[in-house]
């Protein structure tokens, strides 16, 4: 019996080892398929795995989405016949333009931490120059000259105040702009949306998104703090003459006071002079002519309007309505009035319109302008040109519909002309403005 049991025990361990090979062979093909399908997962180290997709892999997506963004705003192409040339060099998005009183500059601010000051004479040249400002630690939101052109002052973001700019001449003879030692206190509680210096250079405007406007002196002391009541300020600004600081905002009007000083020169009081009063919901954007006898709204209730501004307020005489115009509006709108107060501009999104003030008809549309909503929307002191930012690029317009509107109101004129003297004057006016269209290349009316 020995044999028949040695063989017994031989044959039961060889089958419970099989048995056991083929288990945990088994359990080996088995693991794959427990583990998502045949992919290994990623330790705690290599990222967290949510349904299958690592946060790495988020997130790398995430980054080429914005890469490929930037990329599509860097390389946003614009062309169109009337666009005179785009200022190029800024790193990141323009978000305030501003022309000198002299007209021979033009500032440009960026989030990219400068303030280039481009000159207006290579408009036409092909290669433009400019000089480039650094703003330290921080960058600027707005930018506005000096009545003298030879400094400028900047709305800070992060430390939320003024900080000058003064034009200083190097060793080789060229010039820079370099920052004052000591900025304006902080006294603004809400964001920023304008600053302004009055052409008299008598005082500095800051104005918040709540209802606060303040007026310094150039040394950076409060003179006084305008509440506009109107619940929210959508824009502020000096008038160019420098006698009058304007708001709008949530409520349908516009608000004008003037500036008082006394023959010293010693600031006085602030005054309300007069305002707009006509439009059915709250203005979105305003301007004026250079003399400050004309103004332009935008509103809510989808029109634009221009304003008869030279009246006697003070005898409480109202200013006059002069034409209204429907037009698309949204959030995102700016109004410009040329500084001849012939020609309105008006921003929508990406898209700009001219109008024509006489008649109040859109002579001309640009498209697709920039690849950013537009921040920003001037005209040269001569009217010659249109300028706009939304981008990291300044696209410079020829204004055409000024010229045209020159010779239309020249003509008129010279039809009614009593004297030779005025007869030669006005001619020379329309031949000018024709042949400011025949260089652009645009067929005359």
């Amino acid at each position: 019996m020995e044999p028949f049991a040695v063989v017994a025990l031989s044959l039961f361990l060889g089958a419970l080892i099989l048995l056991i090979s083929v288990v945990v062979s088994g359990s080996r093909k088995a693991l794959p398929q427990e583990s998502g399908g045949g992919n290994s997962s990623s330790s705690d180290e290599d990222g967290k795995v949510s349904n299958g997709v690592s946060d790495r892999n988020v997130a790398s997506k995430k980054q080429k989405l914005l890469r490929s963004r930037k990329e599509k705003l860097q390389h946003h192409v614009f062309t169109h016949p009337l666009l005179a040339t785009s200022l190029k060099g800024h790193s990141a998005n323009i978000s305030c333009l501003d022309f000198s009183s002299n007209g021979k500059y033009l500032a440009s601010c960026a989030d990219d931490r400068t303030v280039r000051i481009w000159s207006t004479k290579d408009f036409l040249e092909r290669d433009h120059r400019c000089i480039r400002a650094n703003v330290e630690l921080d960058h600027a939101t707005h930018v506005r000259f000096s009545p003298d052109s030879r400094a400028f002052i900047t709305w800070l973001a992060n430390e939320e105040t003024i900080r000058v700019f003064k034009m200083t001449k190097r060793d080789d003879g060229s010039f820079t702009f370099t920052a004052a030692p000591d900025d304006f206190p902080k006294r603004h509680k809400a964001p920023i949306v304008n600053i302004g210096i009055a052409e008299t250079g008598k005082f500095i405007m800051s104005a918040s998104n709540d209802t606060t406007i303040l007026i310094w002196d150039l040394k950076g002391e409060v003179l006084t703090t305008i509440n506009t009541n109107q619940m929210n300020n959508a824009y502020a600004t000096v008038s160019p003459c420098g006698r009058f600081v304007a708001s709008c905002g949530f409520t349908p009007d516009v608000k004008v006071w003037e500036v008082c000083f006394t023959k010293s020169g010693e600031f006085r009081e602030v005054v309300r002079a007069f305002d707009l009063k006509g439009h059915s919901a709250g203005i979105y954007s305003f301007g004026f002519s250079n003399d400050s006898r004309r103004m332009a709204t935008i509103s809510k209730d989808g029109t634009w309007k221009l304003w008869d501004t030279d009246v006697q307020y003070k005898q409480q005489q109202d200013p006059y309505l002069l034409l209204t115009m429907k037009c698309d509006v949204s959030d995102s709108c700016r109004i410009a009035l040329s500084p001849d107060a012939r020609v309105v501009a008006i921003s929508n999104g990406f898209n700009i319109t001219m109008h024509n003030t006489k008649t109040g008809r859109q002579e001309e549309e640009f498209l697709n302008v920039h690849g950013e909503d537009i921040a920003g929307l001037a005209f040269d002191i001569n009217s010659r040109f249109l300028v706009s930012s939304g981008d990291r690029a300044v696209r410079v317009f020829h204004n055409v519909v000024g010229y045209r509107a020159v010779i239309e109101e020249m003509e008129g004129r010279l039809r009614k002309a009593t004297t030779d003297a005025m007869r030669e004057r006005l001619q020379q006016q329309i031949d000018d403005a024709k042949n400011a269209l025949d260089a652009i290349c645009i067929k005359n009316p």
